[in-house]
Order: structure tokens, then sequence, then C-alpha cells
């Protein structure tokens, strides 16, 4: 519920806090018991500021835009602005009899909201309810610019900054251990040269044994770079849009869906970049550009197909459930056309231009046969699992706020805080997934193109657990499995995002590592 472009709010105390919610619910289950009662009258306060008259210049942002009060009227304004909307949602239980006899416009005198069961309105079959509200205007001290600081007032910053400056430390830890491990692989590398051909040959290891299989075809190279492509594109829309937001360009006081609708359009004209990444990658692995059309349609077509397959999934539950908030049937044509005449043409022309790019040229020569990988006691797939924990470390308090703005009706305005950890997040993946390369190679495992890739990918997996966590635990009042599955279906569209994006940037990261490192060792 909006008045003049400001969503109502809801205050409670719960253990001692003050929390505030925007809406109100339309009814509750009482406390150990399954009884249900509906919210059938509204409080409402409106909270108003008294300007005065004389040279002033009012500007509103109601639904119907900006409006400027001309010169000819600034001497005669003067009144009040809405500076707050607050409801107060009872559940009363009325006499029928009584409320049959009331007209329009009588003299109703003010209501209290019980707090004892019996005087609350149960839901029952057949029985009448009556749906009352009330309004009280009160005058206050806030003015106009700021109206909004209600909702965006930030409580617990400090937490906030003790994810970051854990974030850095984590980052601090990771990059020394690692700066060490190499320095120590290269001076020992060194060392071993100066050493006569028969000793270097008997005591040499590690990394410097595959280098002729680092740059191998891997399994499945198609798929790779379709998810690589769709990762950077992904990557691209959120770093435009929380830039765009941090600089103030996305406030809550724009019309509602500018960020979902920013972000789609982003999406949409990032596919050229898409194609680009996707196809030079192809070519980097096949030594040619053939077969490059197929490439750019699978990256046109992957991660919104997975999009359009969970949304379908979703939409006819929620028509079969004959919900209001289906998605409607031209939003989907629209969506479809956006997506064919917008986003695959993009992402051809970007794998055109993917063709006309010379491929990447790597520094070493690929044996024609395989070297044997040695045996582990413990599957090398276990750590990259695990690596995710690192990049998720980073995250998860941000993500708490998101899910909370998401779905208890709370304002996430502090963009620039997730800007920070956006930034800190694609140092950590870049770390973690070059770390995990280096080790894999150091133990002579020279197929690292899928680890580096989940190394920081994993994180996805992290972030479904936490949403599921979140849902037992956070969102208790989500009722009925209809809500739940719509809660998981977001949660894994969002996790495939995060993996998707996350994955690129370790993989990328760690291809440029390798191609530089062995660049610049002397390889015999």
């Amino acid at each position: 519920m909006i008045l003049d472009n400001l969503p109502v709010m809801r205050y409670a105390k719960q253990n001692g806090v003050k929390i505030q919610w925007t809406g109100f619910p339309v009814g509750h289950i009482a406390f150990g018991s399954n009884d249900g009662y509906i919210i059938n009258h509204l409080k409402f306060t409106v909270l108003i500021h008294e300007y005065e008259g004389s040279g002033v210049e009012i500007i509103g942002t109601g639904e119907e835009g900006m409006g400027v009060i001309s010169e000819a009227d600034k001497n005669k304004a003067s009144g009040f602005e809405i500076v707050g909307f607050e409801v107060q949602p009872c559940s009363i239980k009325y006499d029928p009899e009584a409320t049959t006899k009331l007209h329009m416009y009588d003299n109703i005198p003010s209501v209290s909201c019980p707090f004892e069961l019996d005087k609350s309105q149960i839901i029952r079959n057949q029985e009448r309810v009556s749906f009352t509200y009330e309004v009280e205007f009160v005058k206050s001290d806030i003015r106009w610019p700021s109206r909004w600081d209600a909702y965006l007032q930030m409580e617990g910053d400090s937490i906030h900054w003790f994810s970051i400056l854990n974030s850095l430390m984590t980052i601090a830890i990771v990059f020394v251990i690692f700066l060490w491990i190499v320095r120590r692989d290269l001076t020992r590398y060194e060392e071993l040269e100066k050493e006569a051909q028969p000793q270097l040959s008997e005591e040499l290891s590690g990394w410097k044994l595959v280098v002729g299989d680092v740059f191998r075809e891997p399994e499945c190279s198609k798929l790779l770079c379709v998810m690589v492509a769709d990762g950077v594109q992904i990557v691209g829309m959120a770093v435009i849009t929380i830039v765009f937001a941090a600089l103030g360009f996305m406030s809550p006081a724009s019309p509602r869906g500018m960020l979902l609708t920013g972000m789609i359009i982003l999406f949409l004209l990032l596919g050229i970049i898409a194609g680009y990444v996707g196809v030079r990658m192809w070519k980097t692995i096949k030594g040619s550009s053939e077969g490059w059309k197929s490439v750019s349609w699978s990256v046109a077509c992957f991660f919104p197909g997975i999009v359009f397959v969970i949304l379908t999934a979703l939409n006819c539950l929620l028509w079969g459930n004959i919900s209001t908030g289906a998605i409607a049937i031209s939003t989907y044509f629209l969506l479809l056309a956006l997506w064919f005449c917008i986003s695959v043409p993009l992402t051809l022309l970007g794998g055109f231009f993917g063709t006309r790019a010379e491929a990447i040229k790597y520094p070493v020569q690929t044996n024609e046969i395989p070297r044997e990988i040695p045996a582990r006691k413990y599957p090398s797939w276990l750590l990259v699992l695990g690596a995710g924990i690192l990049p998720f470390g980073t995250l998860f308090i941000e993500l708490f706020f998101i899910l909370s703005s998401i779905w208890l009706g709370r304002y996430y305005y502090v963009f620039g805080f997730l800007l920070i950890v956006l930034s800190l997040l694609v140092v950590v993946c870049a770390l973690v997934s070059v770390a995990l390369t280096y080790i894999h190679l150091r133990l002579e495992n020279w197929q690292w193109w899928w680890k580096s890739f989940f190394a920081s990918g994993s994180v996805a997996l992290y972030v479904f657990l936490y949403s599921v966590n979140y849902l037992v635990y956070d969102l208790q009042g989500l009722s009925g499995p209809v809500s739940a599955m719509l809660y998981l279906g977001y949660s894994l569209l969002m996790a495939v995002a995060i993996m998707l994006s996350t994955g690129a940037i370790g993989f990328l990261m760690s291809f440029y590592f390798l191609h530089y490192l062995i660049s610049s060792v002397k390889i015999d």
C-alpha cells in the first residue's frame, strides 16, 4: 500500500528490538494453536509537515510524475506535506448486528487493538467479517527531503564493516601463503637448473612435469565456453547495476521496478560481450573458429533458457493456484521478444567479432600423449567443493540483508557496502581458484579447467544451502508448500547465476595466471 509514493510502514518489537517492515499481514495463526485470525482493521497514521507559503517551491514525486508549483502560485502556496505513512494492523471481533446498522460517514469512535484472542476475528466458514479502517493525521518535524530516512536507516552497520575486514584478512592470509609457495617452487627450480641434467631429471617434480599437458583441450569444452561467457555477462550486469545504484541513480523514490528493468536491459545489451568471450575462448581451445555459430547460439540460450524454464514452472504453479502473482501472458511474450530480438542478435554479433579476434597463443606445445595423473587418496573434487566456503564468507552477511529485503519487505539501500563486498568477492574468487589450480598442478594433475571454474563457482552450493536455512528459521510465517516452492525456485535461480558469474571469474584468472607463469619460466 502506497500513499504519495511512500510505502506504508509497520513497527513491532521483537526481543526488545524495534523492527520495521513495509506492508502488513492479512492474518496470523495464534501461537500454540491452529486457529487463524484475519486482519480486519487498519489504523493508519499519516505524518504531515506544515510548510510556510512565501517563496516556497514544492516538488512532488507521486505516481503521475514530478510536479512543481509555478512562480505565480508561490505567494499563495501553503499547506501540508506528507512525510510519513504508518499502519497498525488489528484483528477485531465486531458484533454483526451492530455493524449492519452503520451508514456511510457515521461518526465512529476509535478502537484499540485487542490482545485477547477471544476478542479477535477468527476465520470460520460462513462467518460474517466486517472490515474497517481509521486515519489519524499527525504533525511532524520531518521535512520533505528527509521523509525517506525512516525507510533507509541502516542499523548494525558495524556488521557490514566486520564482514569487509574479515574478507580483507582472508585475502591477505591466502595471498601470503600462495605467494610463499610459488616463490619456494620457483627458487627450487632455479637451484635444480644449476645442477647436472641427470640429477635434474631425477629430482624434478611438480607442475614443471605437466607443462606439456596444461593447455590440453578439456572435456565438454563447448559447455565450458558457454558457461564462462554467460558468467561474464552476469558479472558485467551486476557490476554496472550496483555502481549506478551506489551513485544514487536508483533510489526508492524512483519508479517501482526500475532496478529490475535496468538489470534486464543491461543483460540484453551485454550479450555482445558474452558472444565475443565465448567464441574467442572456443577459437583458442580448438585453434580455429569453426562452429562459432553453434557456440554463439548456445551462449544466447543457455542461462536465459534456464531462467525461462524455472519461471515457467513457477508460473504454472501460480496459475494452478489461481494466484494474482502469476506473470501475465503478455509479459511472457514481451520477454521472449526481447530475448530473441535483442539478446540473440547481439550475441551472434559478438561471436562474429570473436572470430575476427586473434586466438590466445599458448606458451608451450601440447604433448601428443597425455601424461598419467598420479592416484591420490582423496578425490580432488572434495577440495574444489570446500573452496567455496571462502567466497561464501565474504558474501553471506550481505546475502542476509538482501534476502530480508526481498522476502520480509525491508529496504536495502546500502549499495556502497554491496559494491565493496562485490569487489572483495571478485578478488577472493580469483585468489581461491588460482591457488587451487596451482595446488592441483603441483600434484601433477593437469586437468584444471573445470576445477578452476567450480573452485570459485562452488560458492553457489553454500548460497543455496543458506537460502534453505533462511527459509526454515527466518521465514516461518511463509505458509503452504506453494510459497516454499516459489522461494526455493527463485533461490535456485539466484544460485545458478552466482555459480556462472563466480566460476567465470575464477576460470579466467586461472587461465591468465597459468599463461603468465609458464611464459615467464624457462621450460626445457
